[in-house]
């Protein structure tokens, strides 16, 4: 698994990330389809993220200097050739033989952070082997699911320290899956031979009888859900900076900067768990406010063009992630597919700050927006 991904041609036709994701359609099955890019419910948080950053409009300023401008970022003591990270995405060899693998050979040749799900269908150590010897590479994060076993928690944070995991990013807004119909309606499975691996020889969850009148969910999942202490307790077992993933809601980024976290990342889970929920660009800025600059602020969420990176810069945030963009890539060619979304992004963004006379991207401020606020 640590070799070179065989490469792959794109069509020609495949210009933009909404190309991707239309000739993916053609290369994925109903089953993996319904899995990565359908929402909850009605889907309505699902077309909301991207509505809103339509819906901001870009103000630009003319005839500014432009000469040596660049894309870099200081993210976590790093500097970043530019603000784009590869979403935690589960189980992506559904979607290409290769899966995470072929993910991290993309982002170490781009220069994009990539941080690793939990349910990765490709053992942590193997991804941080093709990512960590890369010059010019994005950070390498980890995005960790407390488990019930506490134990076999310590030990997976244990594993990817000693890999070389840079931070830990815990997903805190998703104790039960959310109601996917689309999902239910493929009648979704895992296909054989496709697992979290790096779950393998976790103990099954103790399950207790529930009279008539109990909640299956509460009394049985939920009992193991994490709450602020678990946090603390992750802090406790690990010198990795923690990212909370999955904030919406100001005074819990207001108790994540209380608890000297690394930062938060303004997440719906892309649609995925609660319907309803608020779009992640209606609600950056209020994130950002509330910090007031103590932590860094990242966001996810329906982004899809280099206008919509300017505009999370210009809303205050430090960086994005990309998700179901790169595993459309990767469905339709692999690393070659990975890298072509994460080239046409950062193409797009250069050509979007320049024609805003943005010469570096600490020049991204809310007058950028017009309204300058959404």
């Amino acid at each position: 698994m640590n070799a070179i991904p065989a490469l792959a041609r794109l069509p020609e036709h495949v210009v933009s990330l909404s190309d991707h994701e239309t000739h993916a359609r053609s290369r994925l099955d109903d089953n993996a389809w319904a899995y990565f890019s359908g929402g909850a419910a009605d889907e309505l948080t699902l077309r909301a993220n991207r509505q809103a950053w339509d819906t901001l409009q870009l103000l630009p300023r003319v005839l500014q200097p432009l000469a040596g401008g660049h894309t870099r970022v200081q993210l976590l003591g790093r500097t970043l050739a530019h603000p784009i990270l590869l979403a935690p995405v589960a189980y992506q060899r559904m979607a290409h033989p290769d899966g995470e693998l072929a993910s991290a050979h993309a982002a170490a040749a781009l220069g994009a952070g990539l941080v690793l799900s939990t349910q990765a269908s490709v053992p942590l150590e193997t991804v941080a082997r093709v990512m960590l010897p890369e010059a010019g590479r994005g950070p390498l994060w980890f995005q960790l699911y407390i488990q019930h076993d506490r134990g076999f928690t310590r030990e997976l944070v244990q594993r990817a320290e000693n890999a070389g995991y840079e931070a830990l990013v815990l997903t805190v807004d998703a104790p039960t899956s959310g109601a996917r119909d689309r999902e239910r309606r493929a009648g979704f499975r895992l296909p054989p031979g496709v697992r979290a691996v790096n779950l393998d020889g976790l103990p099954p969850l103790p399950t207790a009888p529930t009279a008539a009148s109990q909640s299956a969910l509460f009394d049985g999942l939920l009992q193991n859900a994490p709450t602020w202490d678990d946090v603390a307790w992750l802090q406790s077992i690990s010198r990795l900076p923690v990212l909370l993933k999955g904030v919406l809601h100001e005074d819990d980024a207001r108790q994540a900067a209380r608890l000297g976290l690394g930062g938060v990342i303004v997440s719906n889970h892309g649609g995925r768990t609660l319907d309803t929920a608020p779009a992640t660009a209606h609600v950056l800025p209020r994130i950002v406010d509330a910090l007031a600059g103590s932590l860094p602020v990242l966001v996810d969420g329906g982004i899809r063009r280099g206008t919509d990176v300017l505009k999370a810069m210009a809303l205050g945030a430090s960086a994005v992630l990309l998700g179901r963009p790169y595993v459309y890539g990767l469905a339709n060619a692999g690393a070659v597919g990975v890298a072509h979304v994460l080239r046409l992004l950062r193409d797009e963004l250069e050509i979007a700050m320049a024609l805003c006379g943005c010469r570096q991207l600490d020049q991204a401020k809310p007058g950028l927006l017009f309204p300058t606020r959404p």
